[in-house]
């Protein structure tokens, strides 16, 4: 990357300094050079762009449920695809469907809390949270089933 802007440099250089020597030959020449110059960037941005998405291994952009467990302290407890003191969102997908019915009891289970369905330890209630929040949370989970 840095031979392309050392060439295109020492381009826009010998089209600025040398040459035709009318005014109109040589602003073209520079123009020209400038016009590489930004495509080569915009090339080499376009680069950095896919390959931050690459890296990222998503495109796609995050969900209602995923932005509001970012809010949370969801990610204390679980992750998506590690067991840490809860289970992995994707276990946790695992043994639910996304019905209805388990989005509801699932986002009753994050605003209430408790212990028994995966252990002993006891998830933290989060009583403030709104229940149609803890649906998009739920949601979200689900969606993580491999």
């Amino acid at each position: 990357m840095k031979k392309v802007f050392i060439i295109l440099g020492i381009s826009a250089i010998f089209a600025a300094c040398g040459g035709n020597s009318s005014t109109k030959g040589g602003a073209d020449s520079a123009s020209g050079a400038n016009q590489a110059a930004k495509a080569a960037n915009s090339d080499a941005d376009t680069v950095v762009a896919k390959t931050g998405t690459e890296a990222t291994g998503s495109s796609a952009a995050p969900s209602a449920g995923e932005k509001l467990i970012a809010t949370l302290d969801c990610s204390t407890c679980h992750k998506v695809d590690t067991k840490v003191i809860g289970p992995a969102f994707q276990e946790i997908a695992a043994k639910y469907e996304a019905t209805d019915a388990n989005i509801d009891m699932l986002a009753k289970k994050i605003i209430s809390g408790g212990s028994g369905n995966w252990g002993n330890i006891a998830m933290t209630p989060h009583p403030s949270l709104p229940e149609a929040d803890a649906k998009e949370i739920v949601k979200y989970i689900l969606s993580t089933k491999k």
